[in-house]
């Protein structure tokens, strides 16, 4: 009888034991479940991170790569810009000089025609020297032309080159003494046309203020300029009233 009490006894201290082992197992197998499921979530969450900062490296070197497009472009219109300026500039100062030059030879001319009458050179001679006379005033006009010509193209190029390098900050200096008018207005996209051009000194994004009875009326930018007129479009938040044919325009940065 004591042996099997003491069987039974040990019996129930096996399945104990095997229980405890079985607990103690089953606790560290869901221990093990859970650090593998947060190690699986945390290279999840590493790889969508990864893939997150290569779209960001690929969207950087776009974004790179097209300001360095930019850049050679501005660079290479300014080289442009500055050769085009100083071959305008040289043919400027070429003209002034064959310019200097006809001066001198009409001042000979006449010099050599007072001469002439002094001595009482014959009518027909008088004749010739006053046809030579006339075809270098004629050459000094048209030298005066080419000349004033190179000078406005040579503004608009040194306008054009210092807001390539300048940028958003760069002020456009219109001529002081310009003044002009609105010769139309199109309400529908906002423009006026001005009935001052190139010849005046206009630029392209110079800013003009419009004005009538000397109450502002709005300011415009130039946007396209010809030989005696331009087209400027009005500026928003600066548009106080409609524009009329007639009024008066004139530079908002006049050149000191």
């Amino acid at each position: 009888m004591l042996i099997r009490i003491s069987l039974i006894i040990a019996l129930v201290a096996g399945l104990a034991t095997a229980g405890i082992n079985l607990f103690q197992v089953r606790t560290k197998f869901e221990t093990l479940k859970a650090d593998r499921n947060n190690e699986r979530s945390l290279k999840e969450q590493a790889l969508a991170e990864l893939s997150s900062t290569r779209q960001q490296l690929n969207q950087t070197t776009a974004q790179l790569k097209k300001a360095e497009e930019e850049l050679a472009t501005a660079r290479k219109e300014r080289d442009e810009a500055v050769a085009t300026a100083e071959t305008q500039t040289r043919r400027a100062n070429q003209l002034d000089e064959e310019l200097k030059k006809t001066r001198a030879t009409l001042e000979d001319a006449r010099a050599e025609l007072a001469r002439w009458n002094v001595l009482g050179i014959p009518v027909e001679q008088v004749k010739e020297v006053v046809a030579l006379n006339r075809r270098l005033l004629e050459q000094v006009e048209v030298q005066k032309e080419e000349i004033e010509a190179l000078i406005r193209a040579n503004s608009r190029l040194t306008n054009e080159l210092a807001r390539v390098l300048g940028g958003t900050e760069y002020v456009v200096r219109l001529p002081a003494h310009l003044r002009g008018k609105v010769i139309a207005y199109d309400p529908k996209w906002d423009f006026v046309v001005v009935n001052v051009g190139e010849e005046q000194g206009l630029l392209e994004y110079g800013e003009l203020l419009i004005s009538r009875n000397g109450q502002l009326v709005g300011k415009a930018i130039v946007r396209k300029v010809e030989k005696d007129r331009a087209v400027a479009n009005l500026v928003p938040g600066w548009k106080l009233g409609e524009p009329v044919e007639g009024d008066e325009v004139l530079p908002a940065h006049p050149a000191s």
